[in-house]
């Protein structure tokens, strides 16, 4: 019987790397993000910045581990085998919740997962010990007596407040730091660079290095650290860091935003490896702790109370160190990863552009009435005090060149060091006091408060910026609720299903943990193989035409992909090959919008002798658009047709679009190879082409009319085509408007030379 225990911890130990894997991908947005959109330092460096953090907080993670033995649930009223279901049941639904969000690229809190995992878990074998072997007379009221609710009530409490409150103290801070350095810091007298760098050097020097090294088991240099005086050791640490400061800015002339970053990037991410290592290994190295106890002791396990597992159990180092080494490998490797920090920076950005998130009622509720909240205020404030505090929030002059928006910062080097310097506190704090808080919660609420106070959500982004903070928020709610009736669930099952449902749990776990890796490397591939639309750069006709041949080249190969695979999957019924072309049409019309969001910077950019471009530019993405637009009703329409299970078309409707694919098909391409070679002067072959098959489409509609009077019986079936003929006629009609001005442009300047 005991073997069945050590295939376990044996399971247990492989979900535990598993986990540190998934959740490195979902938790590096928190101590990676302000270093990204700041662009302070590369990537490269970056990354070995916050490999060296993750490494030595690792070490300190020890006294956390003692929050997933014993914070939740009371180990002494539970045996061996239940704590070991428990257990079981918390790291099949971690791994599984984790790789969701990550592969929706959404942050979400590992915290609240291990927290409601080990909540629901515990809570249903605490209902089948009242309701099955329990005492005589339990009832659901005695719950409390198998669950620490006061600390596990202490532990969610911690977590939903560390929203609020770093917000807040995100949004005072950076408020307080632009009232003191503008926009203009650069230019800023010496002394306030280095008053704030002191200030910010000496709170990570506290807070993360003391702090940190203080939690770890670093035997004489542990001991040292706890026997310092707290207050004698923060007055030095000032008095150091604020002379080293004013050396650094006013000797050595170096950027000390810029080590702020370097630093804060290194402690956030040593305080997420000690605050957050517990999430992914203290589970199993519980489960382990739970088996040293009771394999020696002789007792059947489901006779063995677990009271062991209340008492304070020392950690092993070697395992904090394997763990460490997993998360930095992940760190590196992980494409997951990259995805999540896209939308905490995208949310924080400083300038408008293409939002991710779409308004809804709620945003805009929100943003209406804090306006005239902002307006009250400034009612009531006097006039000097609104003028001044206006004028520390003045942007920098929009330079006469404006740089490409892929390639802007999202946000400037006094934001990301109030982002990293706040959050480090805030995590830190909690570690030294064993509060598993919520490194993501924390560092994702910070920087939405600094961009708050920032006023990087301005009229024109505002209610896009607040709806994507909404879903993320919902995100978590979500992930309570789920990670609880999912821990619960699994724990049931494994309860009455034994070691099989233990290894039929697993399974499924792997399946769908390779379907999504599949799927994500698949999504990757398709997005190397597909011609990303390009923003125009050049400032002259000339270079706009030749830009932007490329990207209608690029939409003529996107459509023709898209409109063939469409109706192939409408006339084969495949609903995966309809969803997926819909997918793909929704991809190209935002990328579109993404370029008419960049007309601002491409009419910026433009000599003087140059704006009629403009206008040929404009045009052009109106046909674009118009492209796009036929593709996705073609893309819906098809996709809701089988997706309700109406009527397949006839054989006849079948024949007569595999015709107008051949025909659309043969345009497109044509169409795609003038462009890609600038071979203009032949762009009126594809004219004629298109004169034959809106001849063809006519032709069609013709027979389809005829059909529908005297054979057609399928109100649905008869909709459906002449809306993708019709539709397919506008497409047509768009595309070649494209060509046409192509060629009206190509004739006025060869006339010119």
């Amino acid at each position: 019987m005991g073997d069945i225990y050590v295939y376990m911890l044996v399971i247990l130990a492989g979900l535990a790397i598993t986990d540190l894997v998934v959740g490195v991908s979902n938790d590096a947005v928190n101590f990676l993000n302000s270093a990204i959109g700041s662009k302070a330092i590369s990537f490269k460096t970056i990354m070995i910045i916050a490999s060296i953090g993750i490494a030595v907080g690792a070490l300190s993670s020890s006294g956390m581990m003692e929050v997933a033995r014993k914070g939740i649930f009371v180990p002494s009223e539970f045996y061996f085998d239940e704590v070991m279901i428990i257990f079981m049941a918390v790291m099949i639904t971690d791994i599984l919740l984790l790789d969701f969000f990550n592969s929706m690229g959404l942050p979400t809190s590992t915290t609240v997962s291990i927290v409601f995992e080990l909540l629901g878990a515990a809570v249903c074998m605490s209902l089948i010990k009242i309701y099955g072997e329990g005492e005589a007379g339990e009832t659901i009221l005695d719950l409390g007596k198998y669950i620490a609710s006061d600390k596990a009530i202490e532990i969610i409490l911690g977590i939903l407040l560390s929203v609020v409150v770093a917000f807040t103290i995100g949004a005072i801070v950076q408020f307080l730091s632009r009232l003191m350095l503008t926009f203009n810091y650069p230019k800023r007298p010496a002394y306030l660079a280095g008053f704030f760098g002191g200030l910010s050097l000496t709170s990570l020097f506290y807070f993360i290095i003391v702090k940190g090294l203080k939690g770890a088991d670093l035997g004489g240099l542990t001991n040292f650290l706890n026997s310092l005086d707290v207050y004698t050791l923060v007055g030095w640490a000032t008095v150091f860091w604020m002379l080293f400061s004013y050396l650094y800015v006013y000797v050595m002339k170096w950027d000390i935003y810029k080590l702020i970053i370097i630093l804060g990037t290194f402690g956030l991410a040593m305080a997420f490896a000690g605050n957050d290592l517990v999430n992914f290994i203290g589970v199993p190295i519980g489960a382990y702790q739970a088996w040293e106890a009771w394999s020696g002791s002789g007792v059947d396990a489901t006779a063995y109370g677990m009271a062991a597992l209340g008492e304070k159990l020392p950690s092993n180092k070697w395992l904090l160190v394997l763990a460490g080494v997993i998360m930095v490998v992940t760190l590196w490797f992980s494409s997951k990863a990259q995805a999540v920090v896209k939308t905490s920076v995208d949310l924080a950005r400083q300038d408008s552009g293409t939002e991710r998130f779409q308004s809804n009622a709620l945003s805009r509720i929100l943003v209406r009435y804090s306006l005239n909240a902002a307006e009250a205020i400034q009612h009531i404030l006097p006039e000097k005090a609104t003028n001044y505090i206006a004028s520390r929030f003045e942007k920098l002059p929009e330079p006469a060149v404006v740089p490409k928006h892929a390639d802007k910062p999202a946000f400037d080097y006094v934001r990301a060091s109030v982002n990293l310097m706040v959050a480090s506190i805030l995590i830190s704090i909690a570690t030294s006091f064993k509060l598993p808080l919520s490194t993501t919660y924390v560092t994702f609420m910070v920087a939405m408060g600094t961009s708050l106070a920032d006023r990087a959500w301005g009229t024109e982004s505002a209610v896009y910026r607040i709806a994507g903070v909404l879903n993320v928020i919902g995100g978590w709610f979500f992930t309570a609720f789920s990670a609880f009736t999912a821990a619960a669930v699994f724990a049931l099952i494994i309860y009455y299903g034994g070691f099989y449902a233990i290894l039929g749990l697993v399974v499924v776990a792997i399946v769908l943990l390779v379907r999504s890796f599949v799927n994500h490397k698949n999504s990757q591939l398709v997005e190397k193989e597909t011609e990303e639309l390009k923003k125009a750069e050049s400032n002259t006709i000339q270079g706009i035409i030749d830009e932007s041949s490329e990207n209608v080249a690029a939409v003529f190969k996107r459509s023709k992909r898209i409109y063939k695979n469409t109706l192939d999957g409408l006339i084969s019924q495949d609903l995966n090959i309809l969803k997926s072309s819909k997918k793909e049409a929704n991809k190209l019309s935002g990328e579109i919008d993404g370029l008419r969001n960049n007309i601002f910077y491409l009419i910026r950019n433009l000599d003087e002798q140059h704006l009629g471009a403009s206008k040929f530019y404009i045009e052009v993405l109106g046909n674009l658009q118009d492209i796009s637009q036929s593709l996705d009703y073609i893309s819906k329409s098809a996709t809701t047709h089988i997706d309700n299970n109406h009527k397949s078309l006839k054989f006849t409707q079948i024949k007569d679009l595999k015709e107008i694919i051949l025909r659309s098909h043969e345009v497109f391409a044509v169409s795609q190879t003038i462009f890609t070679k600038k071979d203009f002067g032949k762009l009126a072959e594809i004219i004629t082409l298109k004169q034959e098959l809106l001849g063809l489409i006519d032709q069609k509609i013709d027979k389809q009319v005829k059909r529908t009077k005297d054979t057609e019986n399928s109100p649905k079936n008869t909709t459906l085509y002449f809306g993708l003929l019709l539709e397919t006629r506008d497409l047509m009609n768009a595309a070649m408007n494209v060509v046409e001005r192509y060629y009206t442009e190509y004739d006025a300047k060869r006339f010119e030379d």
